[in-house]
């Protein structure tokens, strides 16, 4: 038995709960797969499976199993990675996950880490804070960036690297187009943003949930006159049409050239949410993302990504 293929499909099995689409997703035949799997079974000495008509689940030995696979196809990740890498080069994949609100700042980490290390390729994914932290949790995410008051640091398991604290602004059309660029006007306080028709993300947004505990703490409940799981809706919405919207600084800055915009900070609260890449504290790491983790500690990234989130100066 090739252990390492046959791990890799257990692995698989488990993210797609069905034998065809983990064999599909592996490039190998679903007999292939399973045998592979009965191999790891005998290998052990145990059964990992629950085996019905269709993939059951896996037994509390097979989770076992499936926790160590996890750690030891990483280990060997980090091990290819080492051996194609110089003393002074580190070279190799780095997956970023991202809740939606922070991509720009996510975007320009990414950029500003190959710019230092040609030979690491960063992967930016776009994911929920749920989805994040099975990520960061199964390993199949290196580095995350969002909301670090929401991880399960007390445990441990992660280890937060702050990076900036998010403000949040109403977006809307400006009565007069602005001469240079959007203006950031007087702020405005939630308890009249919330008159306004307003565009916001769904419900099962964990950036939604601030925003709700927002206008809840002004004393007021919205009814959005939009709802959208996109970022990209929700600010093209504003641009397009009449409604506004409730952004933080990081996308507020992506729109900053649009001289018919405006942005009005928010207050009564003053809304603060921290915002820090987050890694997991008891996998070693790559030298790829011992490079990122440098990186996300660098005053001159810190200044940077300041510059473009929080409470925007104004031009």
């Amino acid at each position: 038995m090739n252990l390492l293929p046959s791990l890799r499909y257990l692995v698989a099995l488990q993210e797609h709960k069905h034998f065809g689409r983990a064999a599909q997703a592996c490039h190998i035949t679903q007999p292939a797969l399973s045998n592979a799997i009965r191999a790891l079974e005998r290998e052990f000495d145990v059964v990992i499976v629950k085996r019905d008509r269709n993939f059951a689940g896996l037994t509390p030995q097979g989770e076992r199993v499936l926790a160590s696979a996890k750690l030891m196809l990483h280990e060997h990740a980090n091990l290819l990675q080492e051996l194609q890498s110089d003393t002074l080069a580190p070279r190799g994949t780095v997956r970023i996950a991202v809740v939606p609100t922070a991509v720009p700042i996510a975007a320009r980490f990414a950029a500003m880490l190959h710019a230092r290390h040609g030979g690491i390729q960063p992967v930016v994914l776009s994911l929920s804070s749920s989805q994040l932290e099975i990520g960061l949790e199964d390993l199949t995410v290196d580095l995350a960036l969002g909301y670090s008051d929401r991880m399960p640091v007390q445990e441990r398991r992660l280890r937060v690297w702050p990076q900036y604290t998010e403000h949040y602004f109403l977006l809307r059309r400006a009565l007069k187009p602005h001469a240079k660029a959007l203006q950031i006007s007087k702020p405005m306080a939630w308890k009249d943003a919330a008159k306004l028709p307003l565009c916001l993300l769904t419900a099962n947004m964990h950036n939604r949930t601030i925003v709700d505990a927002a206008f809840t703490a002004a004393g007021v409940r919205v009814t959005p006159a939009m709802e959208t799981n996109s970022i990209m809706t929700m600010m093209l919405s504003v641009t397009a049409g009449d409604v506004c919207s409730v952004l933080p600084g990081a996308l507020v800055d992506t729109v900053r050239t649009y001289k018919e915009l405006e942005a009005l900070p928010l207050i009564e609260p003053e809304l603060k949410t921290r915002i820090g890449f987050i890694s997991h504290a008891q996998a070693r790491p790559s030298r790829a993302l011992e490079a990122a983790l440098a990186l996300a500690q660098d005053g001159a990234w810190l200044r940077h990504a300041a510059a473009h989130s929080g409470l925007l100066a104004a031009y």
